[in-house]
């Protein structure tokens, strides 16, 4: 019997998603950015100046300039001339690092705990690993209106979030030492439903399960944007929200 765990999301799809943003400046950044805040503050916090820091995710380059302009190593799950390309899901190329930050990829691996352990494992021991990527509180707005959409044959029109309530535990079952789990909402407000979606594509983060919902219908589609609109405020806007987890944690001194 295969120990593999089951296939949500398509590696093809999540692949194909991170193609539409490595290397573009146009779209729109406030999420990573709000990542990369998140972990230059924490660095700040802790007064670690990383030596050989590893970038995952940030196609903004932003971070990684910020860390080492001249030596930090940015990766991805899809390569460029710039990024290493990794899997997430099996060990590192490269390791021996005293930093990694990994923005915005681990919401749609199939094997969180191991991704988690690879990542530890291809830290120096002692070494630091922060972790971002939007969380379970996300999008509820947008949920329900899809299902406004869909009427009695709910589809997984939004792909399954992390709940942090189990994010300790799957830290401690992955060994890293010193765990900690934060979560907080952002809040963005849209004037329609179509602009949402459309950041959303433009922001890598669309559906990539593996299984994918059928077509929405035109009438379903009408729904769907007349049940988000009718949450909006009085200004005529919606306020959507993203959850931000973060995972801070190291690899013990002993290397274990």
């Amino acid at each position: 019997m295969s120990s593999r765990p089951p296939r949500i999301f398509s590696d093809k799809r999540r692949m194909a998603r991170r193609l539409r943003v490595l290397g573009r400046d146009d779209g729109p950044r406030f999420i990573i950015d709000n990542m990369i805040e998140e972990v230059t503050d924490r660095l700040g916090f802790m007064r670690l100046e990383p030596a050989k820091p590893l970038v995952v995710g940030d196609h903004t380059r932003q971070l990684g300039r910020q860390l080492a302009p001249d030596g930090c190593t940015l990766a991805d799950i899809v390569g460029s001339s710039d990024h290493m390309e990794i899997d997430l899901e099996e060990p590192y190329p490269l390791d021996g690092y005293d930093f990694i930050a990994n923005l915005g990829l681990l919401d749609t691996v199939n094997d969180l705990p191991g991704a988690l352990l690879h990542m530890r494992n291809a830290l120096a021991p002692g070494g630091v690993a922060i972790a971002c990527f939007v969380g379970g509180g996300s999008l509820t707005k947008l949920r329900r209106a899809m299902l406004e959409a869909d009427g009695n044959r709910p589809a997984a029109r939004v792909h399954p979030l992390i709940d942090p309530r189990s994010c300790p535990q799957l830290l401690s079952r992955a060994g890293w030492a010193h765990p900690v789990v934060d979560s907080y909402p952002l809040s963005v407000r849209y004037p329609s439903m179509d602009r949402l979606v459309q950041d959303l594509r433009d922001m890598a983060m669309g559906n990539v399960l593996a299984s994918a919902a059928p077509p929405v219908s035109r009438d379903g589609l009408s729904q769907a944007r007349e049940a988000f609109m009718a949450m909006a405020d009085d200004d005529g806007k919606v306020t959507e929200t993203f959850e931000i987890i973060t995972l801070t944690g190291r690899r013990s001194l002993a290397g274990t």
